[in-house]
Parts: C-alpha cells; structure tokens; sequence
C-alpha cells in the first residue's frame, strides 16, 4: 500500500470536487432541466445529483443527502420523475457538463492535453474507490465513462465526491452530529456554505438552525457566540480526520507521485473556473 503525505487524498479532494459542483451552480444546468420541464431549483437539483440511482423516492434521497429537510425533498420527489425520466436528467446533466467547463476554462483549456492528463488521473484514483456501504458512488459508477476528456474528468470527479461524501457521513454519524448539527458546526468553521444559503437550499429554517446550535452549546461544542470551542474544534477535525482514513483508497491506488500532479492540475482548472465566476461570492462564510 503506498503512503501519502499527510492529507494528501483531502487536498486533492479538495482541488477536483469543487470543478464538478460547478454544473449544480450552472445556468446551463438550469436550462437544461428547464427544458425538461423542471423550473424549480431544488426539484432540479435533486434529480440531478440523485437520478445515478434511479426514480428512487424521498427517503433514499434524505439518507443519501443527509442535510436537506425531509420535508423539502417529499416536495418534489418522486413527483420530479412524472416530468423527467431518470436517463433525461441524465443527459441533461452531462450537456450541461460540457457547457459549463467551456464557458468557464474555455475551448483551449478543455481541449488540452492537460485536461487529458487529470481525466487519465482521477479515473485512475477512482480505480480504487469500493461501492459497499456507498450508494451515491456506487450508482454512479455504474454509468458509462463519457469519451470526451473534459466529460470524462468531470464523470471522475464525480466518482471521487460521491466516493468521499459517503464516507462522510459514516464519519458524521460516528461524531453524533445529525443533519443541521454537521451544517451548523461546518459554518461555524468559517469553510462552510453561509447560513443564508443552507437555510434558502436546505429546506430548514431560522428556528431549526437555533435549535441545532443550541443543542451544540449543550454539548460544549459552540459556545454563547456561535464560535467553536475547543471541544468542537476537535470534533470537527476529528470527522475530518475519520472520512480522510475511509476515503484514503483512491488516493493510495494513484500514489504520492501522481496524487501531487492531479492535485496541482486540479488547482489550476479551479482557479480559471473561480476567476470566471463559476460560484456565488457569498456562498462561504458565517454571514
């Protein structure tokens, strides 16, 4: 088994994943679905991410999304699947792919034998990645790899965040945070979404987020303004910490040599992408 420095997986997670969230910020993603007939946001974005799995119902999506309001997803599914067939959305959703990284890294750059370079590497670490105990992975990895490099990186990056999300979420239940608890104590560590948009996305509202810190202050886990004490500094690292172990796979299977090179290939496709305005300024932060 190859040794990486230490958190190197989590660095180039961090360098691939957010490229492919790009498509779910995307107006092209938006018009696909609206040419669907799919004009609601979140309806949208819950076919989008969920439609690997097939017309599946509410529960699944809760479970497999953890921190959405249940109540938001029953709203539109599986009601979503009577407007937009699963394979739609689909092909929807990878159209809206090679829109989005066009406009974004441009013609050249997608082209690239760069672009080839990382889609050749994050297929390789996802080679590594195992379905048990992993549905969102697992439903995608059942779709076929597209031939265009820039797709087919995307299609590995999504391999690579279902794989880590996943894992995630064992890591969230082990540390006893339940859905709005891990939203509430991500913010709190300033590299989390804002409240504003958890609470304009997630289907929760101002009440429930008081509650959720409330229950943290409980466990001396935020103190009195809102801040993590040093109890929760180290829960949020040590979840951390548990999903880099669970989700080390992929990254041990590309090695330390090549794991630096997607990561610094990644970097750069992300800065272009973030310097063309591929996120919402105010998405991050405690405001």
């Amino acid at each position: 088994m190859t040794t990486l420095p230490p958190r190197a997986g989590r660095r180039c997670h961090n360098a691939v994943n957010p490229l492919h969230s790009t498509v779910y910020f995307s107006p092209d993603f938006a018009r696909e679905m609206a040419g669907l007939g799919v004009t609601d946001s979140s309806a949208a974005y819950f076919a989008g991410r969920a439609a690997a799995m097939g017309a599946v119902g509410p529960g699944v999506v809760t479970a497999a999304f953890y921190n959405f309001n249940h109540e938001l997803v029953a709203r539109h599914l599986p009601a979503v699947w009577d407007t937009a067939s699963p394979a739609a959305v689909l092909a929807a959703r990878l159209r809206a792919a090679d829109t989005t990284l066009r406009r974004l890294l441009g013609d050249e750059a997608v082209e690239s034998e760069t672009m080839a370079e990382a889609a050749r590497l994050a297929l390789r670490a996802a080679e590594g990645c195992t379905r048990h105990a992993r549905p969102l992975y697992a439903a995608h990895a059942d779709l076929p790899v597209p031939e265009a490099p820039h797709l087919a990186y995307w299609h590995a990056a999504t391999l690579l965040r279902e794989h880590r999300g996943d894992a995630h979420l064992i890591a969230l239940l082990d540390a006893g945070l339940d859905p709005l608890e891990a939203l509430v104590s991500h913010t709190a560590t300033g590299k989390g979404m804002a409240p504003r948009w958890i609470l304009a996305t997630r289907g929760w509202r101002r009440a429930d987020w008081d509650a959720a810190a409330e229950r943290l202050r409980g466990r001396g886990l935020l103190d009195a303004a809102g801040e993590l004490t040093e109890a929760g500094t180290g829960l949020r690292a040590a979840v951390e910490d548990h999903t880099d172990r669970l989700d080390a796979a992929p990254y041990e299977h590309l090695g330390a040599a090549d794991v630096e090179r997607l990561t610094d290939l990644a970097r750069g496709f992300l800065g272009t992408a973030v310097a063309a305005g591929a996120f919402p300024a105010d998405l991050v932060g405690r405001g």
